[in-house]
């Protein structure tokens, strides 16, 4: 299949209450930022990148990329984050969007590759491994944006829920450590460090 490069958002708009509140992509992990690690990852498997983050985005200028807040209102978690992306996405045409997640530094390096490929006829592709799927890692058609925004209006919350009614594909990956291992406590960040050295 010929290579296609695909623009990315990183989801950073969660509240990390099991963290204490805070930016999760701000914590460091072995000198860098969560949110550092993971833009080395996507930087050459996707252009152009972006961030999805509320509030004051001045707190990411370091990163210097687009801060594309969510539209729907109320904290509705990652889909509204994935309708920021392919908003953005189709504004420059782009048919498609890949997502990531900011608290899992050690996704594979060949994700975009692997979405693309496994994608079926909706052109909808989740993560997964032997332990299930990551649907925060997925390539996303920018044509099913409409009926995300409709599914959000009306309450629909989880990213599962909305995948499996458009009928999306998995690529699956296989590593020794869970290449999407996110970080969600203070003991995860301590695990993530011991992998990571």
């Amino acid at each position: 299949m010929t290579p296609q490069i695909f623009p990315a958002i990183i989801l950073a708009g969660g509240r990390a209450t099991r963290m204490g509140g805070g930016d999760k992509g701000l914590l460091m992990l072995n000198g860098q930022t969560l949110l550092a690690h993971v833009i080395a990852r996507l930087h050459p498997q996707c252009a152009p990148l972006a961030i999805n983050a509320n509030g004051d985005a001045a707190r990411f200028a370091q990163f210097n990329l687009p801060i594309l807040p969510d539209t729907i209102p109320d904290h509705a978690g990652p889909l509204a984050g994935i309708l920021a992306g392919m908003d953005w996405a189709a504004s420059f045409g782009h048919p498609a969007l890949i997502t990531a997640a900011a608290d899992t530094p050690f996704f594979p390096q060949n994700l975009a590759e692997m979405l693309h490929a496994n994608a079926g006829p909706s052109g909808l592709c989740i993560a997964a491994t032997a332990d299930g799927l990551h649907p925060t890692f997925a390539l996303w058609p920018t044509h099913l944006r409409d009926d995300l925004r409709s599914a959000l209006t009306h309450g629909q919350r989880k990213v599962r829920d909305f995948t499996t009614r458009h009928s999306a594909t998995t690529a699956t990956f296989d590593a020794a450590f869970d290449p999407f291992f996110n970080i969600n406590t203070p003991n995860d960040l301590i695990t993530a460090q011991n992998h990571a050295v």
